[in-house]
C-alpha cells in the first residue's frame, strides 16, 4: 500500500478521516492512505489530489479574519472522465483525462471543458500562477491565461486569453517536458535543449539579465548540459541533469538556491553543496527547493516560516540539509517529490521496490496507438528498456508494426492510414525519432553535431519498399509529408532540433526516387528549406557539414538526380522553372555547406548540363522572338494580350532560371563552366552588335605597333567608348599582313601581358626570385594618377571575355581578390614560399624562442598597428601578428592598385558570369592550363597529306626530341601563344599541310596561328627539317600572307 509524508503549512488537514496519520515533533506527518494517491498538486489558493482510480479530491483555502489562508473543506470532483494528471495554478485547476481531454476548474468550482483543445489529444500540462501551458500528443504547445510578463510566449504586445493559443515558435521542436512557476515558463526538448519566456525580474529565466521575454529563448548556457527536468518557484527556477547535478537560478531571497547567500543568480548556478549526491528528483515550491537523493533522502533550503523545509524548524536556510529523520527512517523509496506553495509532500513505495533504488524523473513520451510498453520491451530485447531507449525506436516501432500488422482489409488500412497521419504530419514527431542515444549522443545536438542516428531512419524507410503492400504506405507516408508536414514548419526553428527533419526526410526521397517517384515531394522539401530564415539556414549549412560521408553523398545524390529529372522535364513542360530553381538552389547551398568537407566535386556536376543550358537559351529565343513580333504589332485583339502575358511569364520564368543555373556553379564541371561563359559572352556581343548595326563596323577594332606596343594599346583603350568593349575583339598589327580570326588577338595577348610585366613595368615587380610570381608594387611606390593597373585590369578583361589567354606570372591570390574571397598564408606561400616558410615557423615555436626574436608588429617599416615598433610579437599575439603580416603584402599595402585593376578587368570584361569560377579554374581559364601532354598533339593531330610520309614522321621525331622550352615556342608558332585552353591540348587540333616547292630545303616552315595549320616543304632530309624548323619557332613572329 502507499503511503506518504506532508509537511508545511496545513498538512495535516485536507486528508480524509479514514487515512491513518502518524505525526512528529518536526511537523513531519506521515500518511497511509486508504486509497492511493497518485499524485498531489498545490497552488496559493487550492490543492488538488489525485487519486489511483482517477479521482480526484481538492480543497480551497478561505480567508480567516486576519488575512491568512486556512485550508477548507475537502471536496471530490464528480467527473466522468477518469483524470491522469493534475495541475493548480494561483487559484485554478487544470485536470488531464485518460483520453487526453483538458478541464479548467477556477473559483466557482465548476470544472468546465476546454473547448480550445477538443481536437487535441493533451498528454502534459503546467501551472504558473495565472497562466497555464498544455503539450499535446503530436508536438504542439498551448498557452492561455495571464500575459502581464510574456508569460504565454505569444510574442511582444500580445493580450492574456482565456482561450488556448498555439505557441508555434517551438513547433516542431520535441518536448518531454514544460514547466511553469509564478510568472514565468519553461519547455525542456528530448535532447536537453532548454527554453524559458516570461517574467525575469530576479534572473529566473537563467540568461544573464533582468529583461522579461514574451518569446521563448534558448537558455544556451545550460546546452550540452544533458538537462533532464525542470521545475518552477514563484521567482526562482531548478534545473536537473542526467548526472545528478542541480542547478538554480532567479530569486535567492530566501535561500531557495542553495548557493549558501540570499543574493540572486541570472544565470544557473551549480548547487555545490549537492555535487557528487546524485540527485534524482527536484521540486520547487513557492520560495523552497526539494531534492531527492538516494531512495529516501530528501534535502530541502528555502524559506521556512510554515515548516515547508521539513527540518522541524521555522527559519529560512540558504544550503541544502535533510529533512527529518522520520522521513529517512521509513524504509520505503520516495516515487514522488512534490512542493507547491509553502507545503511539500513525499509519495513512497512499498519496502520490496526499495531495492531498484530511487525513483528518477522520466520524460514524457506521446504514446500512439500503434504503441505499447510489451511491444517496444520485445522489439528491443537486451537493450536497456528506459524510455529514454524507446524514444530513440519509436519511429522504426511503427514502421515494424505497420508492416507486421497491416491486411489487406479496408479496416485495417484506414487505422494504419490514421496512424501514418498522425506521426508524419508532426514535425516534432520526426524530429524527435531515430535519436542518437549511445553515449547520451542525441544530448550532444548542437549547430555541429545531429544527435541523430541516421542509419535507422535509412532502414526504416528502405523497408517500406520491399513488397507492393508495403508501397502503398511509402505513398501515404510521401502525401502527408507533401500535403501536411512540409507546409507546416517553421521558417525559424526555434533550437537545432527543429532542423533534424531536412536531414531525416532526404532518406525518404532516396528511397522514393528508386522507384522512380518523389520528384514533387523533393521540390516541396527544396521549398521548405528555402524559407528558412537566414539563421536556421546557416545552423542547417553546419549540420550538413557535419554528415557522414555516406550520408553527405546521399543527400548530394538525391537532389542532384531531382535537378537532372527537372531538366529533362522541362523542354516536354512536365515541370515548371520555379521548381528547378529551388532545387538547384538547395544543392549549390549543400556545396556550400560541405566542400571544405573535401567531399568529390564530379558528386554535384551534372552531365550535359550545357545541353540543357543550350535548350533552355533556345526556348527564351523563341520567347523573346514571340515577344517582339507582338511588341511590333499595333493592332492587339483581347486574346493578344492574354497571349502576351503568357509569353512574358514564361519568358521571365526562363530568365530567372538561367540566372539561377549561373549563380549555382557546382553543378558544372570546368568546360561547363567556360562552355556557359563564352555561351552567355557570345550572346552579350550579338546584342552589342546588333544594338549597333547602324555603325560602320560591329567590332572592336584594335591597330597596334609592335615596335611600341604598351603606348599604342594604351592610347587607345584610354579613348575607348565604354560599349566597345561588350563588342568582339579584332586586332590588327601595323603594316603586317595577318587578318584576326584569333590567332592575331592571340598573340596580342601574349606579347600585351609580357610588356606589362617587363623590367621597366610601373605597376608591377617580381615579389620573390624563387617563385618568380609578379605582385603589385605597393601604393607608396606608386605616383597617385598612374593609371596602369586600370588598364592592365582592362587587358586581363579583354582576354577573358575573347575567350583568350594571358601570358600572367599572378598567383592564385590575385583571383581570389577578384572573386571576393579572402587571402591566407597559403596564398603568401606561393607568392613567397621563404616568408610563408618563417611565418609558420613563428606559429609553432615556443614562447621563449619567440621573445628572443624581438619582432615587433611591422613590415618592411610600415606599422601593422598603430605604434606598431613598440609593440613585440608574443605567444599570446603572434596569430594576429601574422594575419596582419598577411594582409598587409596581399592587401593592405596594395589596395589602390588592386582597386584600379579590378575596376579596369569589370570594364574589360562585361559578362559577369566568369565569378561562377573557383579562383584556380579562374586562373586556367585566364592563363592557360599548366599541364601540358604533349602526346595529345599528335594524336588529336589532322592530316591533309598522308600520316606516314617521311617528312610528317621526321617532324614528330623532331619535335618529341626537343625540350620542354623549345615545344613551347612550337605552340607559339602555330598558335600564337603557348597557353593552353581549358581542356589542355586535347582540345587542339594540328593541321598537317605538306608543301610541295621547288628549293624546299631553303624555305621554313609555315603555320597559320588562326587555324592552328602547319605546311611543311618536302625537306630532303631529318637534319634539315630539323633545323629550318627550329629557326622558325625561334624568329619567326610576325604575320604575313606568305
Amino acid at each position: 500500500m502507499m503511503s506518504m509524508f506532508s509537511w508545511g503549512a496545513g498538512s495535516r488537514k485536507g486528508l480524509r478521516r479514514s487515512d491513518v496519520v502518524v505525526d512528529s515533533n518536526s511537523g513531519v506527518h506521515f500518511v497511509r492512505p486508504k486509497s492511493k494517491i497518485q499524485d498531489i498538486s498545490v497552488g496559493r489558493r487550492i490543492a488538488a489530489f489525485l487519486r489511483g482510480d482517477g479521482n480526484v479530491d481538492y480543497l480551497w483555502s478561505v480567508e480567516s479574519s486576519d488575512g491568512k489562508a486556512k485550508p477548507g473543506k475537502l471536496n471530490s470532483l464528480n467527473l466522468k472522465e477518469k483524470i491522469k494528471e493534475i495541475r493548480c495554478g494561483d487559484a485554478h485547476v487544470v485536470l488531464i483525462s485518460h483520453g487526453g481531454k483538458v478541464f479548467l476548474m477556477d473559483t466557482s468550482q465548476i470544472p468546465r471543458c476546454m473547448k480550445g483543445l477538443n481536437s487535441e489529444h493533451i498528454t502534459q500540462v503546467a501551472c504558473g500562477d495565472q497562466h497555464s501551458i498544455a503539450l499535446s500528443q503530436d508536438g504542439q504547445l498551448f498557452t492561455w491565461g495571464q500575459n502581464s510578463n510574456g508569460q504565454l510566449g505569444l510574442g511582444k504586445g500580445e493580450p492574456s486569453t482565456m482561450s488556448p493559443q498555439p505557441l508555434k515558435s517551438l513547433a516542431g521542436i520535441p518536448l518531454s517536458q514544460i514547466s511553469a512557476g509564478g510568472d514565468h515558463s519553461f519547455a525542456l526538448s528530448l535532447s536537453g535543449a532548454v527554453f524559458g519566456w516570461g517574467k525575469n525580474s530576479a534572473g529566473q529565466l537563467g540568461l544573464g539579465d533582468l529583461s522579461d521575454r514574451p518569446e521563448p529563448v534558448d537558455v544556451s548556457c545550460l546546452s550540452l548540459k544533458k538537462t533532464i527536468f525542470i521545475s518552477c518557484g514563484a521567482e526562482h527556477t531548478a534545473i536537473l541533469v542526467k548526472d545528478g547535478v542541480v542547478f538554480t537560478c532567479g530569486s535567492g531571497r530566501y535561500g531557495q538556491l542553495g548557493h549558501n547567500s540570499f543574493r540572486d543568480e541570472l544565470r544557473p548556478r551549480l548547487v555545490a553543496e549537492l555535487w557528487g549526491s546524485k540527485v534524482s528528483q527536484i521540486a520547487c515550491g513557492k520560495h523552497h527547493t526539494l531534492a531527492l537523493v538516494g531512495p529516501s533522502k530528501i534535502y530541502s533550503f528555502g524559506r521556512g516560516d510554515q515548516g515547508q523545509l521539513g527540518n522541524g524548524q521555522i527559519v529560512n536556510q540558504c544550503v541544502p540539509l535533510s529533512t527529518c529523520a522520520l522521513i529517512t527512517s521509513v524504509e520505503q523509496r520516495v516515487t514522488k517529490l512534490i512542493a507547491g506553495g509553502n507545503l511539500s509532500f513525499a509519495l513512497l513505495d512499498s519496502t520490496q521496490e526499495c531495492q531498484k533504488g530511487p525513483a528518477k524523473h522520466k520524460p514524457t513520451i506521446k504514446k500512439r496507438e500503434a504503441l505499447d510498453e510489451k511491444k517496444i520491451d520485445k522489439w528491443i530485447s537486451g537493450c536497456n528498456s528506459s524510455w529514454e531507449r524507446i524514444q530513440r525506436q519509436v519511429f522504426i516501432c511503427l514502421i515494424v508494426f505497420f508492416l507486421s500488422e497491416f491486411s489487406d482489409q479496408t479496416s485495417n488500412f484506414s487505422l494504419g492510414y490514421s496512424e501514418i497521419t498522425e506521426i508524419f504530419s508532426s514535425a516534432s514527431s520526426i524530429n524527435g525519432s531515430f535519436l542518437e542515444t549511445g553515449c547520451d549522443g542525441h544530448y550532444k545536438t548542437s549547430a555541429g553535431y545531429l544527435g541523430l542516428d541516421l542509419s535507422l531512419a535509412r532502414i526504416a524507410f528502405e523497408k517500406l519498399s520491399t513488397t507492393k503492400k508495403e508501397r502503398r504506405v511509402m505513398m501515404k507516408v510521401s502525401q502527408v509529408v507533401q500535403q501536411h508536414l512540409l507546409p507546416s514548419l517553421s521558417p525559424s526553428p526555434a533550437g537545432v532540433e527543429g532542423l533534424r527533419v531536412y536531414l531525416i526526410l532526404p532518406e525518404l526521397l532516396r528511397v522514393l526516387l528508386k522507384q522512380h517517384r518523389g520528384t514533387d515531394l523533393a521540390v516541396s522539401l527544396a521549398e521548405a528549406i528555402l524559407r528558412l530564415h537566414r539563421d536556421s539556414l546557416k545552423a542547417l549549412g553546419m549540420l550538413w557539414s557535419s554528415l557522414s560521408d555516406s550520408f553527405i553523398r546521399a543527400l548530394v545524390t538525391t537532389f542532384r538526380s531531382v535537378c537532372e529529372t527537372l531538366l529533362d522535364g522541362i523542354p516536354k513542360r512536365l515541370f515548371g522553372h520555379e521548381a528547378l530553381q529551388k532545387v538547384v538552389e538547395v544543392l549549390q547551398r549543400v556545396y556550400e555547406a560541405t566542400h571544405r568537407r573535401k567531399v568529390p566535386e564530379n558528386m554535384f556536376q551534372i552531365k550535359n548540363i550545357n545541353i540543357y543550358i543550350n535548350q533552355i537559351r533556345s526556348r527564351l529565343q523563341v520567347l523573346t522572338d514571340d515577344w517582339d513580333d507582338y511588341a511590333f504589332c499595333h493592332a492587339f485583339e483581347e486574346e493578344d494580350i492574354a497571349d502576351m502575358a503568357s509569353i512574358y511569364q514564361e519568358k521571365t520564368a526562363v530568365e530567372a532560371t538561367l540566372k539561377m543555373l549561373e549563380s549555382c556553379t557546382c553543378i558544372y564541371d570546368l568546360e561547363a563552366k567556360y562552355a556557359f561563359f563564352k555561351g552567355t559572352a557570345q550572346k552579350m556581343k550579338e546584342e552589342s552588335s546588333f544594338r549597333h548595326w547602324f555603325l560602320q563596323s560591329a567590332e572592336f577594332e584594335l591597330t597596334v605597333r609592335r615596335t611600341e606596343l604598351l603606348e599604342s594599346v594604351l592610347s587607345q583603350l584610354h579613348s575607348a567608348e565604354h560599349y566597345l568593349f561588350r563588342r568582339p575583339l579584332k586586332v590588327k598589327f601595323e603594316e603586317e599582313d595577318g587578318v584576326d580570326i584569333g590567332g592575331v588577338s592571340r598573340a596580342f595577348f601574349n606579347l600585351i601581358t609580357k610588356a606589362f610585366s617587363t623590367e621597366g613595368s610601373k605597376t608591377l615587380e617580381i615579389y620573390d626570385d624563387d617563385s618568380q610570381c609578379a605582385w603589385f608594387r605597393p601604393d607608396h611606390e606608386i605616383t597617385r594618377g598612374t593609371s596602369e593597373s586600370f588598364y592592365l585590369g582592362m587587358i586581363f578583361g579583354m582576354a577573358l571575355y575573347n575567350h583568350f589567354t594571358v601570358n600572367s606570372l599572378f598567383p592564385q591570390a590575385l583571383f581570389k581578390k577578384l572573386l571576393g574571397l579572402k587571402t591566407t598564408l597559403e596564398d603568401l606561400e606561393e607568392l613567397s614560399s621563404c616568408e610563408a616558410r618563417g611565418l609558420k615557423q613563428l606559429l609553432d615555436e615556443d614562447e621563449d624562442v619567440i621573445d628572443y626574436m624581438y619582432l615587433d608588429f611591422t613590415v618592411k617599416g610600415h606599422d601593422l598597428i598603430q605604434d606598431g615598433g613598440n609593440v613585440l610579437v608574443s605567444k599570446a599575439n603572434r596569430k594576429r601578428y601574422v594575419d596582419l603580416y598577411v594582409d598587409y603584402v596581399l592587401n593592405t599595402s596594395v589596395t589602390r592598385q588592386f582597386e584600379d585593376f579590378s575596376k579596369g578587368f569589370d570594364l574589360g570584361c562585361p559578362c559577369k558570369t566568369w565569378k561562377m569560377f573557383r579562383p584556380d579554374e579562374l586562373m586556367n581559364v585566364l592563363c592557360g592550363e599548366l599541364e601540358y601532354q604533349w602526346e595529345e598533339l599528335q594524336k588529336n593531330a589532322i592530316y591533309r597529306c598522308n600520316p606516314t610520309d617521311k617528312t610528317v614522321e621526321d617532324f614528330w621525331k623532331v619535335f618529341f626530341e626537343y625540350s620542354d622550352e623549345n615545344k613551347k615556342k612550337f605552340l607559339s608558332f602555330v598558335r600564337g601563344t603557348d597557353r593552353l585552353p581549358v581542356g589542355g591540348l586535347a582540345k587542339l587540333r594540328l593541321t598537317v599541310y605538306k608543301l610541295n616547292v621547288t628549293n624546299a630545303d631553303e624555305r621554313y616552315p609555315q603555320s597559320s596561328t588562326c587555324y592552328m595549320t602547319l605546311a611543311f616543304p618536302n625537306y630532303s632530309t631529318i637534319d634539315t627539317l630539323r633545323k629550318n624548323l627550329t629557326h622558325a619557332i625561334n624568329h619567326c613572329e610576325e604575320f604575313s600572307c606568305s
